[in-house]
């Protein structure tokens, strides 16, 4: 005999119906349970950027001194801030910085993550090697970018010297040029290991069957980087380019310690006149104007970046 055949009755237990009640019960514990889980999170988000937010925004209304009550003044800061001129200086310079950084940081980023991506002798070395200065401080990277660009004590003007790169020693902070990219430069070396992060976490993610399957059909490293690589990598890469281009436009404690704004005030970050407003000059509601104006900034330019970089599916 080739089996029994029995019943279906006897061969699959029928569920008892969960009644609605129940369900109902399991559902709202369940969005109890979830809640409590994120209540910690949500609870530094609402402490540590709402109520900041709030506050801030309360503050632009107002003629804010540092002793003293606050005056209702409505929006008169932000009438001020458009006869401002060293305040749209300052965000012109800010964005020219942005634009070099951000160019700087995702190639070498990228650079770096296709050089260690791939599992092979020493890669793990390497990848420690080029992170290792994102864990040390804007400040204390600052301090010490000063240090070596110091044109009595520092190493590079020591080396153009002996390179033959210069005739004596040059102050590389006297002039804009050299200041600007020496500042630039060392924010890339700082900062472009945490974006190689980034980047090889989505290069990782990539199924080697694809890359393989070009590499049989003739496609050379450029075709299999442009037309596979880059499109499945574009999550990341969007993810990195948002938190880089935010960052330089928040820029401000190299800029401050290194250059001070010199020379001639040319290197003062949107963030640097916020802080010469409110800290310098006491105006605590015309610096929280000035901030509102940066954050709306930086939301329009994530926006665009978001939509210019977000997958055909998501755009449907």
């Amino acid at each position: 005999m080739s089996g029994i055949t029995l019943p279906s009755t006897a061969t699959s237990a029928v569920a008892p119906a969960v009644p609605a009640p129940v369900r109902k019960s399991r559902r709202r514990r369940h969005d109890w349970t979830g809640l409590v889980y994120v209540a910690p999170a949500l609870v530094l988000v609402v402490g540590f950027f709402l109520v900041p937010l709030c506050m801030t925004a309360w503050m632009s209304l107002h003629n804010w001194p540092l002793m003293g009550n606050p005056r209702w003044i409505g929006t008169a800061n932000y009438k001020a801030l458009w006869s401002d001129y060293n305040f749209w200086n300052a965000l012109l310079f800010t964005l020219r910085y942005t634009v070099a950084a951000t160019a700087g940081l995702m190639l070498v980023g990228l650079a770096l993550a296709l050089l260690v991506e791939k599992p092979r002798r020493m890669a793990g070395f390497y990848r420690t090697a080029f992170f290792m200065p994102v864990v040390i401080g804007f400040a204390s990277a600052s301090l010490l970018w000063a240090w070596l660009s110091n044109v009595d004590s520092g190493l590079f003007s020591a080396l153009a010297q002996a390179f033959g790169l210069t005739e004596g020693r040059v102050n590389l902070l006297a002039t804009f040029e050299p200041a600007f990219w020496s500042v630039t430069i060392m924010v890339i070396w700082k900062m472009a290991g945490f974006y190689m992060v980034i980047l090889m976490s989505g290069l990782q993610a990539i199924p080697p069957d694809y890359l393989e399957a070009a590499r049989i059909d003739g496609a050379g490293f450029l075709q299999r980087f442009r037309h596979i690589t880059l499109p499945l990598i574009r999550r990341p890469f969007a993810l990195a380019l948002i938190l880089c281009v935010s960052g330089s436009m928040l820029a401000f404690d190299h800029f401050y310690i290194i250059l001070a704004g010199g020379p001639q005030n040319r290197t003062i970050t949107a963030v640097y006149w916020i802080f010469n407003q409110s800290f310098v000059s006491f105006r605590l509601g015309y610096g929280a104007a000035l901030s509102m104006v940066l954050l709306a900034i930086l939301v329009v330019l994530s926006v665009i970046q978001l939509r210019l970089l977000r997958d055909r599916e998501d755009a449907r």
